[in-house]
């Protein structure tokens, strides 16, 4: 596998000749001082693993659509405050990391990511993500923490394949009810949201949860269904009586 690791070298500009690599399969450019990335970084259609995060960079280009092969694509820690839509084109894509980033929102079309894993979006401003996004069939594990989401869609139930979600210190204050329909969640923090009232479910809710985190809110009641997860072996995690 051809790999160039021009990272934490305090590049400014990626230097034309990385153009000419040919068979390229991995790419790390972390920890520079880039402020953009060239067009022709689509080139490198054989590109699995692309690594630009901890830098400067203000904007992704649009060409980033074309690396259909890339299966890793990490952009953490950057100056953006968008992703572009042409991400939604990166079939192959197993694993996305945009965490500590300014995003305000992220593109509809990152719901045709059918091949995505798992997603890192945590220490954004998001408040809300698309409908579409119940469309990541082979999703196992989605980090949304720290941003100040108020709601999740009700798509989130689609998601047969989630076993991790985190969503500790949003602003969510209600309880996502459509989320004790996934039959293979195992791991649900919500942490130091504002919900202060969980509803009445099913006994059969989250059927294959083992922890549950609800520190932090201020919950009076505790319903008979968390009870009932303890007493089938679940973790429960929390601050308030019941």
């Amino acid at each position: 596998m051809r790999s160039v690791n021009l990272g934490e070298t305090g590049l400014r500009e990626v230097a034309p000749g990385v153009r000419r690599q040919t068979g390229l399969r991995e790419l790390y450019l972390h920890g520079n001082q880039l402020t953009n990335l060239p067009d022709w970084l689509g080139d490198f259609t054989e590109l699995r693993i692309l690594d630009v995060s901890h830098q400067p960079l203000v904007a992704l280009p649009d060409s980033l659509g074309r690396l259909k092969s890339l299966e890793f694509l990490y952009v953490s820690e950057l100056a953006i405050s968008r992703l572009p839509s042409t991400l939604g084109d990166l079939g192959s894509l197993v694993y996305l990391g945009a965490t500590d980033n300014g995003l305000t929102e992220v593109p509809e079309s990152l719901g045709r990511l059918t091949s995505l894993v798992e997603l890192r979006l945590y220490g954004n401003r998001l408040t809300t993500l698309p409908d579409s996004y119940g469309e990541l069939t082979a999703l196992r594990e989605l980090h949304l923490d720290r941003n100040p989401l108020t709601r999740l869609s009700d798509t989130f139930d689609q998601l047969t394949e989630l076993r991790v979600l985190s969503l500790r210190a949003n602003t969510l204050t209600d309880f996502p009810v459509q989320l004790a329909r996934l039959p293979r969640l195992r791991h649900l923090d919500l942490r130091a949201n504002r919900i202060t009232r969980l509803p009445d479910l099913a006994p059969d809710a989250f059927p294959a949860l083992e922890k549950l985190d609800l520190r932090w809110l201020d919950l009076p009641v505790v319903p008979e269904w968390v009870h009932d997860l303890e007493r089938r072996g679940c973790l429960i995690y929390r601050t308030a009586a019941g």
